[in-house]
């Protein structure tokens, strides 16, 4: 099961942290990801981390402003937001993938449930 938390409401400029807690898996094994699915588009990869937490992935819509982290102590996975933008609107998901590539692809063996982000101009 994943848990995410840390969605509100934010104006332009500020930031967020977004946590997702894993439980019920080996975390350690699982490459972890955040996806985002703004009304009316199709879900998209955000950022990802490797199970090591020694590589990361980042969409390039968010790199620089977005930093991903993980806790394999405490099975959670994080993603830092900073200069957040209206476009960053969106409800955001953390996922978890055994293979990174089906990270890159999408096909996640877990999702949880989303926590929706506001961005107000």
């Amino acid at each position: 099961q994943l848990q995410a938390s840390g969605g509100g409401l934010v104006q332009a400029g500020g930031s967020l942290r977004l946590s997702c807690a894993a439980s019920g898996i080996t975390f350690n094994r699982y490459a972890m990801g955040w996806f985002r699915q703004a009304p009316g588009e199709e879900r998209v990869i955000v950022a990802a981390i490797t199970a090591g937490g020694r590589s990361t992935h980042y969409a390039d819509s968010v790199k620089g402003r977005f930093t991903i982290s993980r806790d394999n102590a405490k099975n959670t996975v994080h993603l830092r937001m900073n200069s957040l933008s209206p476009e960053d609107t969106a409800v955001y998901y953390c996922a978890a993938a055994i293979r990174w590539v089906s990270v890159m692809t999408g096909g996640m063996d877990y999702w949880g449930r989303g926590t929706q982000v506001t961005v107000s101009s």
